[in-house]
């Protein structure tokens, strides 16, 4: 069986005030030439297909668009919502949807119940799970323990319960929107840590043929059967360096993986431009780039006069503009910004509370009260956004 396997397309999305709805149609059309050209028999997209939980209305248009034209391909889509998507609205109309082939599965319940798709050597099951946010679905999977692991833990025993009731040789993949351990992020994922703690390990899908991941924005093959494909599109200036793809995957008949890459349309390229702004704007080398998107950090020890103006005289589409100013190595604020280079919420804070304490931290009791708020702001925001 031959699908291909996508995810976080983030339709509604814009790039730094720019709209992005005519490159992710692009996308689209892509997408359904690929599925025709390459003779693809499932399609798989491993969450965030919009932005945010309310999409503007363009982007529930670009959306049903997609699904008429992939329908009209007879290729069967199996679809998980992802913890940018509302489940609730993002799974209206799931059961009359499923007549036509395409298969939302947005409700933790569903994880152990499988899309059940045949091909010549038999069944492959496709289990479905969509984001899950341990605070609010760990007693309904029954996880023993809070966190990220626990809960994809449970609902993976719900898979390897169901799998095992189904005949010899069928094949199985698993969706899934989580951070996995190995997984490079970029700046424009949504951080999903609980408690500090985001990323679960690969080995919870050991057993299973092959893993779509979604979440995270850069392909990514963490074994040969757990695979992120990334975003078709980049959404921040660190994933310049990203090749966007899609990967197309063969599953054979005893269940080997061999899996290619597609690239996916380019609307523009990304250049992040450092150095005084007399130098961005005489230096040769950066002429490949007057036609990109451009991120300029200027390093003036003193704020040049309309920068951005001026820069858009040379780089056109310039969409940010920041100033670290060259500073000695003993200046506090230098030395401010790379101590919290890099570091979570839950270790910023805990700094705080030393530094106003004349460094004394906090102990293991108050530790655990911090994770507990961070916990609480985020199950409230992925409350909101259901």
């Amino acid at each position: 069986m031959r699908f291909l396997h996508t995810s976080d397309w983030h339709l509604g999305r814009s790039f730094h005030r720019t709209s992005l709805l005519d490159a992710q149609r692009a996308f689209l059309d892509h997408l359904v030439t690929a599925v025709r050209e390459h003779d693809v028999d499932v399609v798989l997209v491993a969450g965030d297909i919009y932005d945010r939980a309310v999409p503007p209305l363009a982007a529930v248009e670009l959306f049903d668009d997609a699904l008429h034209r992939l329908a009209g391909l007879g290729v069967p889509t199996v679809m998980i919502s992802g913890n940018h998507d509302s489940p609730r609205r993002f799974g209206v109309g799931a059961g009359l949807i499923e007549r036509a082939g395409i298969h939302l599965r947005t409700a933790p319940a569903e994880c152990g119940t499988p899309v059940v798709l045949p091909d010549a050597h038999g069944d492959v099951a496709f289990y479905g799970l969509p984001y899950l946010e341990p605070a609010l679905v760990r007693a309904e999977l029954g996880a023993e323990r809070p966190g990220h692991a626990a809960v994809l833990e449970a609902a993976m025993d719900r898979v390897r319960a169901d799998l095992a009731g189904r005949p010899a040789g069928t094949r199985s993949v698993v969706l899934a929107h989580a951070f996995v351990s190995g997984g490079v992020s970029s700046d424009s994922e949504r951080d999903i840590a609980v408690g500090g703690v985001a990323a679960v390990p690969a080995a919870l899908f050991d057993g299973i043929d092959y893993t779509a991941l979604g979440h995270l924005h850069g392909a990514q093959t963490l074994t040969e059967r757990v695979r992120y494909s990334g975003s078709p599109l980049a959404y921040s200036f660190s994933e310049a360096h990203h090749r966007k793809t899609m990967w197309l995957v063969d599953l054979d008949a005893d269940g080997t993986v061999t899996a290619d890459r597609l690239d996916t349309p380019v609307p523009r390229p990304l250049a992040r431009l450092r150095g005084r702004l007399a130098d961005l704007l005489a230096d040769p080398a950066h002429a490949r780039h007057e036609n990109a998107w451009v991120e300029a950090v200027l390093t003036d020890p003193l704020r040049p006069d309309e920068p951005m103006a001026r820069l858009a005289k040379r780089f056109p589409h310039i969409v940010s503009l920041a100033f670290e100013p060259e500073r000695p190595d003993e200046d506090p604020l230098a030395s401010y910004a790379r101590r919290l280079r890099g570091r979570t919420d839950q270790q910023i804070a805990e700094d705080f509370v030393a530094h106003v304490r004349g460094g004394h931290g906090p102990d293991t009791a108050e530790r655990a009260l911090l994770a507990d708020a961070f916990d609480a702001v985020r199950a409230d925001d992925s409350e909101a956004r259901r």
